[in-house]
């Protein structure tokens, strides 16, 4: 874990069975799932024929990296400890994308069954190699007792190798390929032992590669960077590193600031791809950090970025950022964006984004906007619904700290949830179905099909920061009575904030909605309106800046 630095995980929204008892011979059934968004962001910038949405991945979709193979871009992003790992992405023309799958999708490659929810999965960093095509996915795994780790295909969608755990400490692990076939590694690390200046003092470092072992030479190990562009300035937290080569020189590019409101990125450059390497003298080339708080469509925390050459042969950077609500609170994630890249110089620098960012962008000449459609994932404001009646579960669907399929069934009626005896609160797998919260104002509705037998059973939506910071909004049994619950938990501590009794047949309609930062959560019985639990509640408990 990164140590005094923002640890940043959005809401996911849930359908969840949690149980204390063997409650398997009454499974509940969910169907009918809508999701649906409607930012203001949206309706006040309508896309003209020659524009598209920015950012093109939203929710929590972090610290993003992109591979090009012909005219073939595969782009990544982080998980933590969500199942399965590493969300992959392609596309022909940065635009449009459809996820292919999840680099980490065996029981083999991730091991986050005991770690906590911002834990395990940071930073992935991917690479074709064309002296061997190869792809390569490095990635430091914080559970399992893997560390950093590198996995590899031939074919980003036939699925990839198990991990290879390589032998450097630190984190953010990218991999470099040469135009001699050489191979490196950088990374960031601590400084060295007595040699700390402040809290936040990070260094990178860079490694021999050796392809034919599939790890750092001992011994090739060199810092490059000592706390980021000027130490006398004391930067913090240097990070996400990447080399590039162009015209002969090596760059390299990498985060500086922290993760949060001072976040930014920078770049160097050296003429030996060990370096030493020289700042740019117009650092950052990418930041948002000295804008009024309270500007319009705020953009906010761009950093962690990579570079790629798009098929009209121009550069584009890959970074994350952060949307606030009304509350200047961080509900949704950092999400990815992108920005073309202006490399006509001796170095790059991002296109507006040293200014206040828009939340549109001029379509690369011939492109089409497509999202939305057919498989191309949606963007703006859309409706996703879902009735669980395909034989394989579409990739936004994601479990906590272990594989979905250990606990759903696709049923004729729906999808089945077989419960775990656990709830949200344990930091073990858990029997719910996550949906990523991917604007500021959204609902989220699902039927469910259930009467649970005891109090020891409940089942319906929650909303999760973390376990220990979430809302619980489900049926349960008390004395022969069906009540429905709404209950809050802050800082590991639970209250219920709300519950009535209930008459249903078998089938209840739950939903939960958001204008901003407040909450509300209601259900509708045998078919009738939606009545509300517990009023307007806040989201503040789902947010960065509180939990």
């Amino acid at each position: 874990m990164k140590k005094n630095q923002v640890v940043l995980f959005p809401v996911l929204l849930a359908l969840f069975v949690f149980t204390s008892c063997n409650a398997q011979k009454n499974i509940p059934v969910f169907s009918k799932v809508v999701y649906e968004g409607n930012d203001d962001i949206y309706n006040e910038n309508p896309l003209k024929a020659d524009e598209f949405y920015n950012p093109i991945l939203q929710g929590t979709y972090p610290d993003p990296a992109i591979a090009r193979k012909g005219n073939d871009y595969y782009l990544v992003a982080s998980s933590f400890a969500m199942v399965p790992g590493v969300p992959i992405f392609h596309s022909n023309d940065l635009v449009n994308w459809v996820q292919i799958g999840h680099v980490l999708d065996r029981k083999t490659q991730l091991k986050v069954h005991d770690t906590g929810i911002s834990a395990s999965i940071y930073a992935p960093d991917i690479r074709y190699n064309p002296y061997n095509d190869t792809f390569y996915m490095i990635v430091t795994q914080f559970a399992g007792g893997f560390g950093n780790m590198v996995v590899k295909t031939k074919d980003p969608r036939e699925g990839w190798s198990d991990p290879i755990k390589l032998d450097f400490q630190g984190i953010d692990p990218a991999i470099f390929f040469d135009d001699d076939g050489k191979a490196y590694v950088v990374h960031n690390d601590a400084p060295n032992k007595g040699e700390e200046l402040y809290q936040g003092h990070r260094v990178i470092k860079i490694w021999e590669y050796d392809l034919e072992k599939d790890q750092v030479v001992p011994g090739t190990d060199k810092i490059i960077v000592n706390g980021g562009v000027d130490l006398s300035k004391k930067p913090i937290w240097i990070e996400a590193p990447h080399i590039y080569k162009k015209d002969g020189l090596y760059y390299l590019m990498c985060a500086e600031g922290g993760t949060g409101g001072w976040h930014s990125e920078v770049i160097f450059v050296s003429d030996n791809p060990m370096g030493p390497y020289e700042p740019a003298p117009s650092n950052p080339i990418l930041t948002q950090r000295h804008f009024p708080g309270n500007r319009e469509n705020k953009v906010d925390w761009v950093g962690h970025a990579d570079l790629v050459v798009g098929p009209d042969d121009k550069y584009y950077g890959v970074f994350l950022g952060i949307r606030p609500n009304d509350k200047d609170r961080v509900n949704t994630g950092r999400e990815t964006f992108i920005l073309p890249v202006d490399w006509s110089g001796k170095f790059p620098v991002f296109e507006n984004g040293l200014v206040p960012m828009e939340p549109t962008l001029k379509l690369p000449e011939g492109v089409e906007y497509k999202a939305g459609e057919g498989e191309f994932f949606p963007n703006g404001n859309f409706t996703y619904s879902e009735d669980f009646n395909s034989e394989k579960l579409d990739y936004r669907w994601i479990g906590l700290r272990g594989p979905r399929e250990d606990f759903i069934e696709i049923t004729k009626k729906g999808l089945k949830i077989n419960p775990f005896e656990v709830n949200i609160k344990e930091v073990k797998p858990t029997s719910t179905l996550f949906h990523r919260q991917q604007h500021k104002d959204f609902s989220f509705t699902t039927t469910l099909e259930y009467k649970p037998k005891s109090e020891k059973e409940l089942a319906g939506i929650t909303a999760v920061q973390s376990e220990k910071f979430n809302y619980v909004f489900g049926v349960t049994r008390k004395d022969k009575k069906h009540f429905i619950v709404l209950e809050r938990t802050e800082k590991g501590s639970s209250k219920i904030l709300a519950s009535k009794e209930i008459d249903f047949k078998e089938k209840i309609q739950l939903k939960v909605e958001a204008e901003g930062d407040d909450y509300k959560f209601s259900y509708a019985l045998n078919g009738g309106d939606f009545e509300n639990l517990g009023g307007t509640v806040s989201g503040d408990i789902l947010s960065t800046n509180v939990a």
